[in-house]
């Protein structure tokens, strides 16, 4: 990853956005999937729009020596190459179990056909090829962190909702708090 891209991305973030900055001042550069052909799709789907979700096994964090995310912490995506791309801020989490993967989560995502069963055969591919390359399996038991995310950086992804709040463009799609699981970011 370059990481003195990021922080250069991250100045300037905070410079425009310093209230989001101050309520959550962390962030951590990372990149999806476990491939650079992957992460570049993944990328491509949360730049288009239709991927405002991702889904994470919870010990994947303790591998990489990090805590779990909470809400309204950002991370900035990077390309197959390792460039930033754009800043992402958590904005609902909750941990679960393979099978606690609902058809909107699945939707969210925006992978495949965005249906829950295809969520599940493509996960349970992802997860058993990954898992294996660290020397482990993995099991539908196994804890998951779910989570939504809005695009906060670069400008000219985003725009106001009904009451002024900045979102980026088809976010969400509406989707937004039927679960009540979910924990919203407070004022966004």
């Amino acid at each position: 990853m370059d990481i003195e891209a990021a922080a250069r991305m991250w100045d300037a973030y905070a410079s425009a956005q310093p209230d989001a900055v101050r309520l959550c001042p962390e962030y951590s550069v990372e990149r999806f999937g476990d491939s650079a052909e992957l992460a570049d799709a993944l990328l491509h789907e949360v730049i288009q729009g239709s991927k405002r979700a991702t889904s994470t096994l919870a010990r994947e964090f303790l591998d990489d020596g990090a805590s779990l995310p909470r809400v309204g912490s950002h991370w900035i995506a990077c390309d197959g190459a390792g460039t930033p791309r754009v800043i992402l801020r958590s904005i609902e989490l909750r941990l679960g179990t393979f099978n606690d993967a609902d058809a909107d989560f699945a939707r969210d995502e925006g992978e495949d056909d965005l249906s829950l069963e295809s969520w599940r055969r493509e996960h349970r591919k992802y997860w058993q090829r990954t898992e294996a390359a660290r020397g482990r399996s993995w099991s539908e038991d196994d804890s998951i962190v779910f989570e939504r995310f809005r695009i906060a950086w670069p400008p000219g992804r985003q725009e106001p909702d009904s009451v002024g709040h900045w979102f980026p463009m088809g976010a969400c799609g509406g989707r937004g708090y039927r679960d009540p699981t979910w924990m919203p970011v407070p004022g966004s």
